[in-house]
């Protein structure tokens, strides 16, 4: 009898960016209010604007929340809304430390994650962090999108 495995939908970089977009802007505003309230955001970030994720305080702050919240439920905010989470290639939950990895590359390092990605694994739809993490973005409106077994991708492309 053959082995039925999980169907995982790849997130569009569509979806990837407006999450990202979402998570961005929802740190940013966290930070800023904190930051003017205790007086130091401008002496914590130089002149780097609010705007400027991969800079600063907000490159620290936006590494520290995607870790967190990747590595506990493989969600941000932004990831929720769009219906989209960090999996392992596998679709399984992602630990801390692979949040770690996978959530540098876009607090610190975007343009180049996201072009090296395009680039080197254009047919894949993964960044460069998300391949040193062996990690994939899955659309989590698909019932079995959290199973264990032998899996079959389906990219946005192919439907």
């Amino acid at each position: 009898m053959a082995a039925t495995h999980p169907t995982l939908y790849i997130a569009s970089w569509d979806d990837r960016f407006l999450a990202w977009l979402l998570d961005v802007l929802l740190v940013g505003a966290v930070l800023s209010a904190l930051g003017e309230a205790a007086g130091v955001f401008s002496l914590l970030t130089g002149s780097f604007s609010v705007t400027t994720p991969a800079t600063g305080f907000n490159g620290l702050g936006l590494f520290v929340y995607w870790t967190f919240l990747e590595g506990r439920q493989g969600q941000s905010v932004g990831k929720m809304v769009m219906n989209i989470a960090v999996t392992d290639e596998r679709g399984v939950d992602i630990d801390y430390g692979t949040a770690a990895i996978e959530s540098f590359g876009k607090a610190f390092l975007l343009p180049l994650d996201v072009l090296v990605g395009w680039l080197a694994y254009e047919e894949e739809g993964v960044r460069l962090f998300n391949r040193l993490s062996s990690t994939i973005v899955i659309e989590t409106d698909e019932e079995e999108t959290r199973k264990p077994g032998d899996v079959e991708y389906v990219y946005p492309d192919e439907r």
